[in-house]
């Protein structure tokens, strides 16, 4: 089932976030075209996930699509019942930002 954003998040095109678990990456298309955000992820156990990149092109910094995909896959590892190692940078300062205690409870100590 897909998750529909807030009406009051983006008053243009809503962002999309798409997960390719073949891949092991969540990603935004971005302008419509070629141009994707993504967030890479390893599965490093059984139950464990590490939250490895998150990138999203120069042109497009500032607009809030790192926090989609940093949300988009705390949810999954909140969602499968796994424990999530964060390696990526922009994902620790997320769930320092957004403390929800389902995020804390499912980071690896």
């Amino acid at each position: 089932m897909a998750h529909s954003a807030p009406e009051s998040m983006e008053s243009t095109s809503p962002i999309r976030v798409d997960h390719d678990r073949k891949r092991r990456q969540f990603s935004v298309r971005l302008n419509g075209c070629h141009d994707r955000a993504v967030l890479l992820y390893e599965y490093v156990g059984k139950k464990i996930v590490d939250l490895q990149h998150t990138e999203v092109p120069d042109a497009f910094r500032g607009r809030g699509i790192a926090k989609h995909l940093a949300k988009a896959a705390m949810d999954f590892v909140v969602d499968e019942d796994l424990k999530a190692h964060l390696t990526c940078w922009y994902i620790q300062k997320y769930v320092k930002e957004n403390p929800l205690p389902q995020y804390l409870e499912h980071l690896q100590p």
